[in-house]
């Protein structure tokens, strides 16, 4: 006895179609070029296999049963999927990758990576995206190690990479500065002088974990001795000092906004603020040129106008 996957082919399922517009087994069997009895044959075996009627023989019309009708809905949507299967297969074919993972450090504004993704896909790509947060080393990491295809806002270039990789190209997206910031019920926000790295000692820092899983990870404007609450990512971290829960550097395009409202206060430290250079960085092919989606989006990071937006198009300014 044939089974159910034996017997639900694409050509069977576009039979059943056929004969519930025709109307009748006579009239379908017209339009298939096969004789009424060999079309039944047919539509039983389906039946025999899935253990249904599938239409109603007692009147001279083809009437699909409940179980009949349920079948032909799915079929619907399995023949739309394998003609989106088969235009995605032809469409990979002329140069888009099947998949594109991009690692997103968790310094980058979150809605002009949203806006880029948009316009991709307003393309009709083929290509389908994969998003993943990273954060520090691990945002380059991602690339080195396979994860990803493209890191945006990666702390260090290609040419700083430690873990002997090769075929790793990167283009900075911008400076990124970075402020000292803590809520205003916090003992460090009625301190008028530059904080020094005795004062910073006394109170609990926050601090975004490296997304790094090759290494110990990077650790950055943290005081030697000063008791640190780790949180997963930036964002995690601006929430953290919104409660009051530690103070620490944010990048200033991120901060500022919550220090216009008041809801944080700036604060000035004796040790130098930081700056970073931001970077986008990719594997290059070993053979061939890279995926036409990948091209896409390097082209969007030739932009200046969207490089700084990365940088400094927080939600809130």
């Amino acid at each position: 006895m044939h089974s159910a996957r034996d017997v639900l082919t694409p050509d069977a399922l576009a039979m059943l179609q056929t004969v519930v517009e025709a109307g009748s087994f006579a009239a379908a069997a017209r339009r298939l070029d096969l004789v009424p009895s060999a079309l039944s044959y047919r539509v039983r075996q389906i039946e025999d296999a899935l253990d249904v009627l599938l239409f109603d023989r007692s009147a001279r019309q083809a009437r699909l049963t409940e179980a009949g009708a349920e079948l032909l809905r799915e079929a619907a949507w399995l023949l739309n999927e394998i003609d989106a299967v088969a235009n995605r297969v032809k469409r990979v074919a002329t140069g888009w990758e099947p998949m594109l993972t991009i690692a997103i450090d968790s310094v980058i504004a979150r809605d002009p990576m949203l806006d880029l993704a948009t316009a991709f896909f307003a393309l009709d790509p083929p290509t389908r995206l994969k998003l993943r947060d990273e954060t520090l080393l691990g945002t380059i990491e991602a690339v080195s190690s396979g994860l990803a295809d493209l890191a945006v806002g990666a702390v260090l270039d290609a040419s700083s990479l430690a873990f002997g990789t090769t075929g790793i190209r990167s283009r900075p997206l911008g400076n990124l500065r970075f402020v000292y910031a803590v809520a205003p019920h916090h003992p460090l926000a009625r301190i008028e002088v530059p904080l020094s790295d005795a004062m910073l000692r006394q109170h609990r820092a926050v601090a975004a974990a490296d997304s790094s899983r090759l290494g110990p990870g990077m650790t950055v404007n943290l005081v030697s001795g000063q008791d640190v609450l780790t949180v997963p990512s930036t964002q995690a971290k601006l929430a953290a000092q919104l409660h009051g829960l530690g103070g620490g550097f944010l990048p200033e395009p991120m901060a500022r906004p919550y220090i216009e409202a008041g809801h944080l206060v700036e604060r000035k430290t004796e040790r130098a603020p930081p700056t970073a250079t931001m970077h986008c960085a990719w594997r290059e092919p070993t053979a061939g040129q890279p995926g036409r989606a990948l091209k896409w989006w390097l082209a969007q990071f030739e932009h200046e106008g969207t490089r700084r937006a990365l940088l400094e198009r927080h939600r809130g300014r």
